[in-house]
């Protein structure tokens, strides 16, 4: 955990993702990620100088394979209450468009859940667990699939509902993720997403894989264009 911590605290007092007397809604989706950053904030809860609160808000979007238990016993070692809202998100982006690339439409309904839950129950902020690899893939997915030169922030303010979002694990990469869950023997669902492994995303993360094999720095230079060149970083 200490080196995810290192990480995550960077990300947080860099950008400032905490202040004082914040509520923040944790997403849990049973995944990596999402387990190591509910892990990391309850850790980091405990010395960090501002005092802060803790939710998880999880959205079941009717696959057979969601698991309502398992997430319980994620959190309640932690003593984290779990906010568990039902989708429509598979019948409306799987059964009934039939989505070939449903990732950004299934995004836009779990938001509008999450949100929604987060007003609710008085929270200020909603963390999302993206990782250091999420924002080089966005990044590719934008250039190369829509000519633009972007991802997404840090931190991002939300006008419509007041709440900002936060995203702590920017600076943690993936195998760093996976060398704490395997280390700690942490369980984790088995699928997120029938998209794993399947989607533009993931045809990204292999082009850097491939890259890295022959431009070692191709991570640290990505990364650190994206920190000096888009404003909203």
């Amino acid at each position: 955990m200490q080196r995810i911590l290192s990480h995550f605290r960077k990300a947080i007092e860099e950008y400032k993702m905490i202040e004082e007397g914040d509520k923040i809604a944790v997403c849990l989706s049973g995944g990596k990620d999402s387990i190591t950053m509910l892990q990391a904030f309850k850790a980091l809860q405990r010395f960090y100088p501002k005092k802060f609160e803790l939710i998880a808000i999880s959205i079941d979007p009717g696959f057979d394979f969601f698991n309502t238990d398992f997430l319980n016993t994620i959190c309640k070692p932690l003593e984290i209450p779990l906010f568990i809202e039902k989708s429509n998100a598979k019948e409306i982006v799987f059964d009934i468009r039939k989505e070939k690339n449903p990732c950004s439409l299934c995004a836009n309904l779990r938001r509008g859940v999450i949100n929604s839950i987060a007003i609710r129950e008085g929270c200020n902020k909603i963390a999302l667990g993206h990782n250091q690899d999420d924002v080089l893939e966005t990044f590719l997915l934008n250039l190369l699939y829509t000519g633009s030169i972007n991802t997404f922030s840090p931190v991002s303010y939300m006008d419509r509902s007041q709440i900002t979002l936060i995203r702590p694990l920017i600076y943690t990469p993936e195998k760093e993720i996976k060398r704490y869950v395997k280390k700690n023997n942490i369980s984790v669902m088995p699928k997120v997403c029938p998209m794993d492994g399947v989607s533009k995303r993931e045809d990204m993360k292999q082009l850097i894989f491939s890259l890295s094999k022959n431009i070692p720095m191709v991570r640290a230079n990505l990364f650190g264009a994206i920190q000096r060149n888009l404003k909203d970083w």
